[in-house]
């Protein structure tokens, strides 16, 4: 099993890109939130990888977070959701997310990632449901600047009606507007300003 690879960026290729890893290319798979996040070519970088053997393949598939790779492994536990699918996901959303979006029961949030139906939606909620471990805001840089606020921000927010999902985006989006630590009534009314907005 090839767990963890260290070495120098290649190639780049979306979904995929190739590491020189002590003389050897290695091609991996990665959630397409990641490409942005890369560094330029012949740059070092580490990936958590994830190796699916196939009769006709094997695949490797890289993360930057262990949390990231456990929901990868969890998600191709469920009936009719293979290694693409997953990587699908975890394109979409960070493992928080999902684990909230999850735990909410929130089907519809979930129908608008990559190629999930309700039906699949249904059976995601069904068969994960308190399954996932949760994510203390990990790294969204909201742990930096106080979880509870966050928390406090976030409850505020779902009590207004926004799904779990949306609460903690828009927190995270209206921490990354703020300098220094921010309080929850800071929070919530940076999130709101942020909203009408867009």
């Amino acid at each position: 099993m090839i767990a963890r690879l260290a070495g120098t960026l290649l190639e780049v290729s979306p979904p995929s890109i190739v590491m020189n890893v002590g003389g050897v290319g290695y091609e991996v798979n990665l959630p397409m939130s990641v490409f942005d996040q890369l560094p330029s070519i012949g740059g070092e970088l580490t990936v958590l990888t994830e190796l699916i053997v196939r009769e006709d393949a094997h695949t490797l598939y890289g993360f930057q977070k262990a949390s990231e790779r456990q929901l990868f492994r969890d998600l191709l536990k469920v009936s009719g959701v293979g290694p693409r699918l997953a990587l699908g996901i975890l394109s979409g959303v960070s493992a928080q997310e999902f684990a909230l979006m999850v735990d909410a029961g929130d089907a519809p949030a979930l129908t608008r990632l990559p190629g999930i139906g309700k039906k699949t939606a249904e059976r995601l909620i069904v068969e994960m449901k308190g399954r996932l471990p949760s994510v203390d805001d990990e790294g969204s840089g909201l742990a930096q600047r106080g979880s509870d606020a966050a928390s406090e921000a976030r409850f505020a927010l779902t009590a207004l009606g926004y799904s779990q999902s949306e609460a903690l985006k828009m927190v995270r989006m209206a921490s990354e507007g703020l300098s220094g630590e921010a309080t929850a009534q800071h929070l919530i009314k940076e999130a709101l300003k942020q909203k009408m907005k867009s």
